[in-house]
């Protein structure tokens, strides 16, 4: 052989060697890649899923802020029950008495139809009766829309509850002012 050819078969050897330890360095560096690369895809999976609990956290406190304000209302709306049933109360009874006042007036003008001072007062009587009766039902009005925005927001919390049972189901949420029962309309009308 020349010193050509085993130049060449040399070249040749050392080509195939070099062709072989690339291979095996691709071959780790491919399955050095592979574990880098489910290490990227769990590292990206706790990531998401932590963001993921975070967003949770974040709305279920927005739920308990909620709840809390709602609650808060609804006590000040159950406080107003009262004097709102007094109101009408008071105006049902001022309309009764005007009612009253304006039957007397009447009555006494039906004696002396003539008297011009019995029919301005039995004008008056009447005006004050229709005016007392337009503020009762005015009254009874208010204190019906109360109770129902009490009925709305026990309706709006009790929602609000259910979707935070989503974020907690173990956790049950006390009312921090207990409900009273909207009273029931105890006017006697004519």
């Amino acid at each position: 052989m020349c010193h050509l050819e085993i130049e060449r078969s040399v070249k040749h050897v050392t080509s195939i060697f070099n062709s072989i330890t690339l291979y095996r360095q691709f071959g780790y560096t491919f399955r050095s890649m592979k574990k880098s690369s489910y290490l990227i895809v769990a590292g990206m999976f706790l990531f998401c899923t932590s963001t993921l609990a975070q967003n949770a956290n974040i709305d279920s406190l927005t739920l308990v802020a909620q709840i809390s304000q709602d609650q808060l209302k609804l006590a000040k709306l159950q406080n107003m029950v009262d004097q709102k049933t007094k109101n009408k109360q008071n105006a049902a009874v001022d309309a009764q008495n005007a009612a009253s006042d304006n039957a007397n007036a009447a009555e006494k003008l039906n004696a002396d139809p003539d008297n011009k001072k019995l029919a301005s007062d039995a004008n008056s009587k009447a005006g004050n009766a229709k005016s007392d009766a337009r503020k009762s039902r005015n009254e009874s009005g208010k204190l019906d829309d109360l109770n129902k925005q009490i009925m709305d927001l026990k309706s709006k919390i009790a929602v609000e509850q259910a979707k935070l049972s989503v974020y907690s189901p173990t956790a049950v949420i006390t009312p921090a002012v207990m409900a009273m029962p909207a009273r029931i309309d105890s006017t006697q009308h004519p």
